[in-house]
């Protein structure tokens, strides 16, 4: 796996540093080589490097070293039974990690990469257990970045990668939340501005008799549709209840993902109703002495009477719905609100990411009205 020809880095100065962690800002078009190499040097040596990709940023280290694996985990916190997403920079390289790829993941990976959609394939002899938690399929994704991309390749191996935040808070989309969750927890953090997505990619498990969608993501299920005769949501994607997982084969199905520190509930039917709901419960909270956040839609904004309200824009505009969810999350951590009452949306295209990471945040918190 690991290539020939890697050049050793040029010494730079760096941008600064925050509690030892070196925070690099890189052209997110034309990325800085000697930056670059920078950063692939701590990933060729076991090290940890946080890097914006085109949905969250990601938490790298080298996936075919179980050493700075295990890294990712204790910077994280992470559960040890939550495998991570392993990222390429070319689709050779998917028939080194995977012992087998069938023609419809190969029709998958012609017509989505690079870009938010991670395969589920069975796992090669090269890839260490801790990489996959000890199961036999392998999380894949070529992401399409140019800071990502470049990364991987300069570091001559795959990176493995969960998001780049601690353990169940919401995903971090901008280098910031990177160090306010992990600096000096990990090397280095590229900085090449908010990421374009903001909600993971979509992630299908293709080992499944019919492919078989177990996170919804940065790639809508109705465009899997159009490509493949068959595809299924599996009932967690959709989930609005808790549901017990034995094992995951992906990550972001098992435990609590995307939460803020306050408590939160979302309101889910017909928009009038909601809003009628929304309205109610903010002033149930508000007489119990409660700071109360409202996360709502611009068609709405201007009806709610809280202490915070923040609007993650147009209805008519899920892609920035999706992009503004997890910063907006975050600033409500930073106003100390004690409870978030949230409008819910409509579960189509990526509404459906939206709805599965606000579910999730409130730990299925949830109001229906009809």
């Amino acid at each position: 796996m690991h290539s020939l020809g890697c050049t050793a880095p040029k010494s730079h100065t760096s941008d600064k540093k925050i509690k030892g962690t070196l925070w690099l800002k890189v052209n997110a078009n034309k990325p800085e080589t000697e930056k670059i190499q920078i950063a692939a040097k701590v990933i060729k040596d076991g090290g940890l490097v946080a890097f914006p990709t085109e949905t969250v940023y990601g938490l790298g280290a080298d996936a075919l070293n179980p050493k700075a694996v295990a890294k990712i985990f204790i910077a994280k916190n992470r559960p040890v039974d939550n495998p991570v997403i392993v990222h390429v920079d070319n689709k050779e390289d998917v028939y080194k990690l995977a012992s087998d790829v069938p023609s419809i993941a190969k029709k998958l990976m012609t017509q989505f990469w690079p870009g938010p959609l991670t395969l589920i394939l069975k796992r090669s002899r090269l890839v260490p257990d801790i990489t996959v938690v000890g199961l036999d399929t392998i999380a894949i994704r070529m992401p399409s970045n140019r800071v990502a991309l470049a990364l991987i390749k300069e570091s001559c191996t795959p990176i493995g990668a969960p998001s780049a935040n601690l353990a169940g808070k919401p995903s971090p989309t901008e280098a910031q939340h990177v160090i306010n969750d992990l600096a000096g927890r990990i090397d280095i953090v590229l900085d090449a501005g908010p990421t374009k997505i903001g909600v993971e990619s979509t992630v299908v498990d293709m080992t499944a008799p019919t492919p078989l969608v177990l996170r919804p993501g940065g790639t809508p299920y109705e465009k899997l549709k159009s490509i493949l005769s068959s595809v299924e949501l599996h009932p967690i994607a959709v989930a609005n209840r808790r549901m017990r997982v034995l094992r995951a084969r992906s990550p972001g199905i098992k435990h609590r993902h995307y939460a803020p520190n306050a408590q939160m509930v979302v309101v889910e039917g017909e928009l009038n109703k909601v809003v009628r709901k929304v309205q109610e419960l903010a002033a149930l909270y508000v007489a119990e002495g409660k700071k109360v956040g409202i996360l709502t839609t611009k068609e709405s904004q201007s009806v709610y009477r809280a202490d915070i309200v923040k609007s993650l824009g147009s209805r008519n505009n899920i892609a920035a719905v999706a992009k503004n969810l997890f910063r907006l999350l975050r600033e409500f951590d930073k106003e100390k609100v004690n409870i978030i009452i949230a409008e819910g949306i409509a579960p189509r295209g990526l509404g459906l990411a939206v709805m599965n990471r606000l579910r999730r945040a409130a730990d299925f918190n949830i109001i229906e009205v009809s």
